[in-house]
């Protein structure tokens, strides 16, 4: 038996058995480099000619709506699991090293592999996600409702910016992104006082 350190290779001795069917890997990326792995990984590829072992590259995401400070919508797509990306593979050294090897990324999760001698890290044994983990993922990203997002949040202090109340202070009770409004404790002659706002007409102050 073989062992490798955590970056020499696959080492498919350290497996019971290296499957010929594709399975769904996760694979570790740097922050923020989703898509651009996806994309070079896709060119890499292409160009070491392993579609037939790497087949497909997803980044599961799900609608979501952030709700500007004017009022208007802007309709996005959120990670489900940022810093990871999905991988359909057959599991060998050479498709291993492919994936392995792609700028911004980290590693396979998986089991580590302790080496039996020195010290360090020992090699990281991809571990492929069950069935049931994969509908799970892809479900969820398929069927989500788009998830309405605000920059407004129950305790936050904010100034009104327009209409009967222009210039009073007052801090969030409730926020409504679906309907674009917000309630806010204002201290009206003296007493606090719960007020409907539009979302663009008022600021947050801290």
């Amino acid at each position: 038996m073989s062992f490798a350190t955590e970056d020499d290779s696959f080492d498919s001795d350290q497996t019971s058995e290296v499957s010929l069917k594709p399975r769904w890997y996760a694979v570790q990326v740097a922050s923020g480099c989703e898509k651009r792995v996806k994309t070079n990984l896709e060119q890499r590829i292409q160009t070491l000619d392993v579609a037939d072992q790497i087949l497909k590259v997803q980044i599961p995401q799900t609608p979501t709506v952030k709700i500007r400070k004017d009022g208007s919508r802007q309709h996005l797509e959120e990670k489900v699991f940022p810093g990871y990306v999905l991988v359909q593979m057959v599991m060998d050294d050479h498709a291993w090293q492919v994936v392995k090897n792609t700028p911004n990324v980290i590693n396979f999760v998986g089991a580590e592999q302790k080496r039996r001698y020195g010290r360090g890290r020992g090699h990281v044994k991809p571990v492929p996600l069950s069935p049931g983990e994969v509908e799970r993922i892809f479900k969820q990203a398929e069927e989500q409702e788009p998830v309405v997002k605000v920059d407004m949040a129950t305790g936050d202090k904010i100034v009104v910016l327009s209409g009967p109340f222009k210039e009073f202070e007052g801090e969030v009770i409730e926020v409504s992104p679906e309907r674009s409004k917000l309630k806010a404790l204002l201290s009206i002659f003296g007493r606090d006082t719960p007020v409907e706002l539009e979302f663009n007409q008022v600021e947050k102050t801290s």
